[in-house]
């Protein structure tokens, strides 16, 4: 038989950390283990009953039931561009500036192939979201990872990027709120990356997945639903060389529906548009609908489920320091960010491994988001308390 030959792209992308732990985690289930899975940022909430009803109602429509194409997204772009301007202040025109996405990843995954050449850099967080590196393999293009270190707050150092990279480099990808590590950016960093950005001609990207996740001590969104984290077009109003990504599955427990929005720059926005208008047609009219009716209707079920992470995230932290494993809390995000005890600082997929083996408590390794990440590893709080309470008492006989 003759074998087959695959395209050498593909040798990057043969293994992620989501995959490798979903095989540990069918090992302990077939073992008969409890599982207590934090290893995917999946919300577990629900999606709100008026986002529910707007797409079973258009069940009914046989109008929803044929292709969607651009011209029909139109009330849907309409309704982010109305939702960016109450946010951040800043208008955005839905024709030229907004493109519907099958979640945001898609998009992060498919701009480098409308931005790089075969061997241009992408210079990119490390650790970072998986999806981020997949799109410039796919793209065949370079990576550059910038570290993210616990004494820079978890942001990059532009300055340590060495000329030569940077002169091949043509997009940069930021991420804050952030995966894995929970960390925070404020506008002077998003303002410095811009002018940073435009100085070398690189295309500015953010991933904006947890614009809602942020937590305050009063318990309370900012303002009018007024975000209290920046966003990149805060810094680069003109939107001269950025372009931001969001999603519907962290703010509106819409994950499965895949929906999701870029904002930005309006040539880069054609770009992407040509990219995915080779790949797919939009998704479903009624998930548009259900996404509409999320983004205009009433906001408290955002405000609910960030009081409901706040409180898993003290359970969690409160448990965590009471077996002596000390990790600072979050400001933000579904995720804690762990340093591992010094016995297994360089070894998190042998910890996350051993962990669901011998306990069922399921968990990321640091190393799966880069070679920064080694030394962590991520829990995601997607479970009640009482259940994440029972997994820090098996993770405290584990150790």
């Amino acid at each position: 038989m003759t074998k087959m030959q695959f395209a050498k792209r593909l040798q990057p992308l043969q293994s992620n950390v989501f995959a490798d732990m979903d095989r540990a985690k069918a090992v302990a289930v077939a073992a008969g283990r409890q599982l207590i899975d934090l290893s995917l940022g999946s919300s577990d909430l629900s999606a709100e009953a008026h986002v529910i009803a707007a797409i079973a109602q258009s069940l009914h429509d046989p109008s929803t039931h044929g292709y969607l194409l651009f011209n029909g997204t139109r009330a849907f772009r309409q309704a982010v561009a109305q939702w960016y301007e109450q946010k951040f202040g800043i208008k955005v025109n839905p024709e030229t500036e907004v493109l519907p996405l099958i979640g945001s990843q898609e998009g992060t995954a498919h701009l480098p192939l409308a931005l790089l050449n075969p061997g241009d850099f992408a210079l990119l967080l490390d650790p970072g979201y998986p999806s981020h590196a997949g799109g410039v393999h796919l793209a065949s293009g370079q990576i550059y990872p910038m570290p993210l270190r616990a004494e820079n707050g978890f942001l990059p150092v532009f300055a340590d990027i060495p000329a030569p990279v940077l002169a091949q480099s043509q997009m940069m990808v930021l991420s804050y709120p952030h995966n894995p590590t929970a960390a925070i950016a404020p506008l002077s960093f998003f303002q410095e990356a811009v002018a940073f950005c435009q100085e070398h001609n690189i295309v500015l990207v953010h991933d904006f997945p947890y614009v809602d996740l942020v937590f305050e001590e009063t318990g309370e969104q900012g303002p009018n639903n007024q975000s209290l984290v920046p966003s990149i077009l805060q810094a680069d109003p003109e939107k001269s060389i950025s372009i931001e990504f969001f999603t519907l599955s962290k703010s509106y427990n819409m994950g499965g529906f895949r929906i999701g929005y870029a904002i930005g720059n309006a040539e880069l926005i054609q770009a992407l548009r040509q990219v995915k208008a080779a790949v797919d047609f939009n998704q479903y009219r009624g998930i548009l609908n259900g996404a509409i009716a999320a983004l205009t209707g009433p906001q408290a079920g955002v405000a609910n489920a960030v009081s409901i992470f706040r409180q898993r995230r003290d359970t969690f932290i409160q448990a965590l320091h009471r077996i002596g494993w000390h990790v600072p809390t979050p400001k933000a995000t579904m995720y804690i960010w762990a340093q591992l005890p010094p016995s297994w600082s360089q070894n998190s997929v042998a910890f996350c491994t051993q962990l669901v083996t011998k306990t069922g408590v399921a968990a990321s390794p640091g190393a799966g988001f880069g070679k920064s990440g080694e030394g962590y590893v991520r829990f995601a709080l997607v479970h009640e308390p009482a259940v994440l309470e029972t997994a820090v008492e098996r993770i405290a006989e584990f150790l």
